[in-house]
């Protein structure tokens, strides 16, 4: 039993997976439905956690919209999430950036990491 849902766990696993680490701005293209018709929409903020392995890997991105937190949660491997595009990459301390929620204006920001080629 324990192998047959291990096997249908690993068939929809995704074979490429977007490269992004937490801090990194980012913009989600999410697959919606909407009745018989079908759209893709984006969602850009900041990846703030990041969790599990697997089949359930999820992460969190937030962006402040009106001047009210929103946060999504993505299922890495869900069909649903067509691309994740890294548009700054973010340079942190630690693994999960909660302490965001309790910060407005500039001291919500997270510094850019600027690679040396």
């Amino acid at each position: 039993m324990n192998n047959l849902i291990e096997a249908f766990a690993k068939e929809q696993l995704k074979n490429e997976l977007p490269k992004f680490n937490i801090g990194d701005t980012v913009r989600v293209h999410n697959r919606i439905k909407e009745g018989s018709r079908e759209r893709v929409q984006m969602f850009e903020g900041t990846v703030i956690a990041k969790r599990n392995g697997g089949i359930g890997e999820t992460f969190t991105v937030r962006r402040v919209s009106y001047g009210v937190g929103v946060e999504k949660t993505f299922p890495i491997h869900s069909p649903n999430v067509v691309k994740v595009e890294v548009l700054r990459t973010g340079h942190v301390r630690r693994a999960k950036l909660f302490y965001l929620r309790d910060r407005v204006g500039k001291s919500a920001k997270v510094k850019e990491r600027i690679e040396n080629n």
